[in-house]
């Protein structure tokens, strides 16, 4: 049971980790480090995530349809930050503090492309995908923004929602990290 965040919360972590088997998320551990460096190097690039991320974006359009256009729009956004947030969330209940590294780090990911689709809204340079194809796409930050009367503001507003990525990149490295140290540590029995 936790008494107080944040020293239960890393009391009960430190103990989830102690025996617990650790290479394969030493592994995805580097792979997330590597996203980042790349994602920090290149707005443009690609992680294996970003198929995953660009359905649920989709998604979400389909999902918010109903409530109008502004929100049909926004909501390819909304859900594809929420998806990893929520999982934060069900793997917090479960009691996975690992997984819930992997869901700080998954919403990073998120967090990058959105700022590059935001970044382009003036622009509009950036090639548009469309589960439903034809050429009457709509830019979702472009229309937003200038919705909002803030289409000037699109690389100010990126570049916030990119520190936001850049934080949640470190905490669920860093808190994967502590994790694996822990595992490391305990070199016993290990349980998957």
């Amino acid at each position: 049971m936790i008494k107080k965040f944040p020293g239960g919360f890393f009391a009960e972590a430190g103990e989830w980790a102690r025996k617990r088997w650790w290479p394969l998320r030493l592994l995805l551990w580097l792979y997330f480090s590597y996203v980042f460096f790349n994602h920090l190097r290149d707005p443009f690039y690609q992680s294996w995530f970003k198929p995953i991320n660009l359905g649920i974006h989709e998604l979400g359009h389909v999902l918010f349809s109903m409530f109008g256009q502004f929100l049909a729009i926004a909501g390819g956004s909304i859900v594809q930050l929420l998806v990893p947030v929520i999982s934060f969330f069900i793997f917090y209940r479960q009691r996975d503090f690992f997984a819930i590294s992997v869901s700080a780090m998954w919403l990073s990911t998120n967090l990058f492309d959105v700022s590059t689709y935001m970044a382009d809204a003036r622009a509009m340079e950036l090639p548009l995908v469309s589960p439903f194809g034809g050429d009457d796409v709509i830019h979702d930050w472009n229309f937003l923004l200038e919705r909002m009367n803030l289409l000037k503001m699109d690389y100010l507003l990126a570049g916030m929602v990119k520190a936001f990525a850049v934080v949640s990149m470190v905490a669920g490295l860093s808190f994967a990290g502590w994790l694996l140290l822990k595992m490391i540590r305990d070199l016993g029995d290990a349980k998957i």
